[in-house]
């Protein structure tokens, strides 16, 4: 008789694709065959080598594609078969629903054809209470909500587009010109507008949006909503999270701690820090995590009590928290009589009593972040130092970061220089821009105490070396030592060339694969200004006249005629723009040729300062989505 099929929970589906993301270093969303067995080592279920192969002959014989190569959902169905003790022949195809988890399609043995997907219901309830209240009293969205979090409203709510377009702006404000979203009368082809207006804005605010298009978000596919409104929502939560942004971070440094190394952190750890920091000054014990260390509420009881005592000048009224809930002896009730306190604080998002007593880490990481945005409680710290070299980044380092993350690059980069001073991130970048690295060569993290920082240093060399000798970079000057040291003129030197490469690749695979230099970008722009009767040219990507944006408009009308509303675009008179009409035409522009299909990764304010670098992305994204409409 079969033994009945093993249903893993959400946590354990967490803890596999944490193992999975550590062993895939590049990202590629596949493990190869020799990497098998370090990922069930990661996955903390270890097994001998001669079982490790017994494995992969049953995969290689089902393998379709022959090239050894394991993705993430192949892998969960090989350990769902071995904690099932036997191999299971396909999954239910009709949506289940099971512990929290819904998953729907179907996945045959180990093949990833009809690869099933999972999502956990709390977090559709939890998504679904932000939107509600974020967006409550925006009337583009009336039509939309609230949206009833027990069913599945809001995979249909994201269909026209208009509710993502405004989250957007709600975790990065300005990122999109709200003049360009299709609010009235919207149709098939409008809806369609707004959500490719919304993915491309999503990439430039450092969302990975490479698997997902319009017709997924179209169909309502949960998988995909849900993971791309967690990577939004994520991005406002912990936008202040940063030292430079909110000084009073200085506080959490820890006695012999360099500053360096707080700056450093990732948002995750810093607000990790921040709730031992309330907890040391409550006299409780400190926590590891998110999950397990958080079931009992005790933490949060403490902590919402010294946010509450020590919350200066933002209450009309003190607000004393009631703690009598540490004595309830049933977990989920006091977890109900916690969130009650939090409640006060205007604080109860996106948990339930449950999500808190099952531990669900992501949901009570957005609780937390939502308490420290809404009441850090940190006084400015008065240390010893000098605080004029706590430089934020500057826009162009951030335009490098988001672009980075965008491509899905792990782990995720949160500080230009540190965290890719051991060249694995510029490796997976090289690999993004068809450079091939020998993954076997890479030191991978977490790297040893001694001999560390060696270790980095040869993946450095590498990146470096692959950068020089393969890809052509001119690097004069430029060694694995300086990314190692993070050495922000020569990192930025080696990832402008990246981007570079990256923009342009696209104009090499639509021509003969030859590289693209400026000036045939620059020609493009010219002669399809020309050929569309247009009056505009530019001089080179420093020209004056990209400060209005004019060329741009022409140039988008030229590729997509009607596109621009051309009531909305301030023009030049007697000789002059203003400033104040410069950057609304630019933040037209950029939100417009997003909308139009351009993966744009410029700022308005790379148009009105004529920054060359940024201003050659943008008008090689246009070439790019110009070419792929002529071809089609």
């Amino acid at each position: 008789m079969a033994h009945r099929f093993v249903q893993i929970s959400r946590d354990k589906l967490e803890e596999l694709k944490e193992a999975f993301d550590k062993i895939d270093i590049d990202n590629s969303g596949y493990v190869s065959d020799y990497e098998l067995q370090d990922l069930f080592r990661e996955a903390s279920y270890s097994l001998p080598g001669y079982k490790v192969r017994e494995i992969m002959d049953a995969f290689s014989a089902g393998d379709t594609n022959k090239d050894e190569k394991i993705s993430f959902d192949e892998f969960v169905s090989v350990y769902q078969e071995l904690k099932s003790k036997e191999l299971s022949e396909t999954f239910r195809k009709t949506i289940t629903r099971r512990d929290g988890i819904r998953s729907f399609g179907g996945m045959s043995e180990i093949s990833s054809e009809g690869t099933q997907h999972s999502y956990a219901d709390e977090e559709k309830v939890a998504f679904v209470n932000w939107v509600n209240k974020a967006l409550a009293k925006d009337s583009d969205c009336s039509h939309l909500l609230p949206m009833n979090p027990e069913n599945d409203s809001l995979f249909t709510s994201v269909r026209d587009g208009i509710l993502l377009c405004k989250m957007i702006n709600l975790s990065q404000p300005d990122t999109i010109d709200e003049r360009v979203i299709n609010t009235k009368k919207i149709t098939h082809f409008k809806m369609t507008e707004n959500l490719v207006l919304a993915l491309n804005s999503a990439s430039a605010i450092g969302c990975t949006v490479v698997s997902i298009d319009a017709h997924d978000l179209m169909a309502g596919k949960p998988h995909l909503v849900l993971g791309l409104l967690w990577q939004i929502i994520k991005v406002g939560l912990f936008a202040d999270i940063e030292i430079s942004r909110n000084e009073a971070l200085i506080s959490l440094l820890l006695e012999g701690e360099s500053l360096e190394h707080l700056m450093s952190m990732s948002p995750e750890e810093l607000l990790l820090r921040w709730v031992n920091y309330h907890l040391q000054n409550a006299g409780t014990t400190p926590i590891n995590n998110f999950s397990e260390d958080i079931k009992d509420s005790r933490a949060y009881f403490h902590l919402l009590n010294q946010i509450a005592l020590h919350e200066e000048g933002l209450y009309k009224k003190s607000i004393q928290i009631d703690m009598s809930g540490l004595n309830e002896r049933n977990l989920t009730q006091r977890a109900e009589l916690m969130l009650q306190q939090a409640a006060r604080l205007d604080c109860r998002q996106f948990v339930s009593p449950h999500d808190v007593t099952s531990g669900n880490s992501k949901l009570n990481l957005a609780f937390v972040a939502n308490l420290f945005n809404m009441h850090p409680s940190l006084q400015k710290a008065n240390l010893n130092m000098d605080m004029a070299h706590i430089e934020g980044e500057t826009k162009e380092e951030r335009t490098f970061r988001n672009w980075m993350n965008s491509l899905g690059v792990s782990p995720h980069v949160n500080h230009l220089y540190w965290d890719l001073n051991d060249g694995v991130i510029i490796l997976q970048l090289l690999e993004k821009v068809k450079v091939p690295v020998n993954w076997r060569r890479v030191n991978r993290p977490p790297y040893p105490l001694l001999g560390g920082n060696m270790k980095k240093l040869e993946n450095c060399n590498y990146a470096v070396g692959l950068s020089k000798d393969v890809a052509r970079f001119s690097l004069v000057g430029v060694g694995g030592e300086n990314l190692n040291e993070g050495s922000s003129l020569h990192t930025l030197a080696l990832v402008w060339q990246l981007m570079r490469r990256y923009t342009v690749m696209v104009l090499s695979d639509l021509g003969d694969g030859e590289k693209v230099a400026d000036h045939i970008i620059l020609n493009w722009v010219n002669s399809t200004l020309t050929e569309k009767k247009k009056s505009t040219q530019i001089k080179s990507f420093r020209d004056p006249l990209i400060s209005t944006s004019l060329p741009v408009f022409e140039l988008i009308d030229a590729i997509a005629p009607g596109a621009v509303k051309w009531d909305l675009v301030k023009q030049v008179e007697r000789g002059m723009m203003p400033e104040d009409d410069k950057m609304d035409n630019a933040k037209y522009a950029v939100s417009l040729a997003r909308k139009i299909g351009a993966r744009v990764y410029a700022l308005p304010d790379d148009l009105v300062e004529v920054n060359p670098k940024m201003v050659l992305t943008l008008f090689a994204c246009l070439m790019g989505h110009g070419l792929r409409k002529a071809n089609h």
